[in-house]
């Protein structure tokens, strides 16, 4: 009897070794999961970086800082050509003119001869600059969205008929000619030029109308003048903005 009871207490202990063994394995696995989750949470905060603000892009320069006297922009000879007997050959500039932002000048003319007739001429240079913007955008961009604008606005005159507009090549970075005719007391025939050269936008307005008898101007050849006197007037915008030595000098008085 006290043989089967030691025999018994052995089969017992042997049986209830597995169960020990077991939880004492699944305690082990809890907590090595638990340490792994520990280790992947403590990794990510650290990689985790305070909140950092993206830098926002630097706006460019703009190109030109400053815009020539559109008065002295068109070379005397060119001024001859395409407005004869102006009034005024040295031009009628805007009272508001401000050559940090915008200016502007004209000319007109009429060349009477007898009995064929007059020639009426008119021309008008306006220029446009922009700076860059925070809120608004970079000079070049903005002067894009300017010369936009300037075309609608041309294309769109009042009382302007068989409107045509065609680009223009080799005129700064953008160009563009608008060519329409007016019909007031007689039919004027207009161009206009709008050019654009980094941050500054050209804007050149050129029409021309007969009287008592003259023969009506040839369009083609208001256009190809025109074009001639954009260039200039763009051309000059690169020629106030270099460096003071690089100037042209006014001659000094003997």
């Amino acid at each position: 009897m006290h043989r089967s009871a030691s025999r018994l207490t052995r089969v017992l202990a042997c049986a209830a070794v597995p169960v020990i063994l077991t939880v004492a394995g699944c305690s082990s696995d809890s907590g090595k999961e638990s340490a792994d989750k520990g280790d992947k949470k403590s990794g990510s905060s650290a990689s985790a970086k305070p909140g950092e603000k993206k830098s926002k892009p630097e706006l460019e320069k703009a190109a030109f800082a400053t815009l020539p006297d559109p008065c002295k922009a068109i070379q005397a000879g060119t001024i001859d050509t395409l407005v004869p007997e102006a009034k005024d050959k040295n031009g009628t500039a805007t009272k508001s003119n401000d050559l940090a932002t915008r200016a502007s000048c004209s000319w007109n003319g009429l060349d009477e001869d007898g009995l064929k007739g007059s020639q009426y001429r008119w021309l008008s240079l306006s220029y446009f600059r922009t700076d860059s913007h925070a809120s608004l955008g970079g000079a070049n961009k903005r002067a894009e969205e300017q010369y936009g604008k300037q075309v609608e606005s041309a294309k769109a005159s009042e009382g302007a008929q068989n409107v045509k507009a065609e680009a223009v090549e080799g005129l700064g970075d953008q160009g563009t000619s608008i060519v329409y005719s007016v019909k007031k007391d007689v039919d004027f025939f207009n161009t206009t030029i709008v050019a654009r050269t980094q941050n500054v936008v050209v804007t050149l307005d050129y029409n021309g109308a007969a009287y008592e008898g003259a023969g009506a101007p040839d369009q083609a050849k208001l256009l190809q003048d025109a074009i001639t006197a954009a260039k200039e007037a763009v051309a000059s915008v690169a020629g106030a903005n270099k460096p003071a030595e690089q100037q042209p000098q006014s001659p000094q008085p003997q």
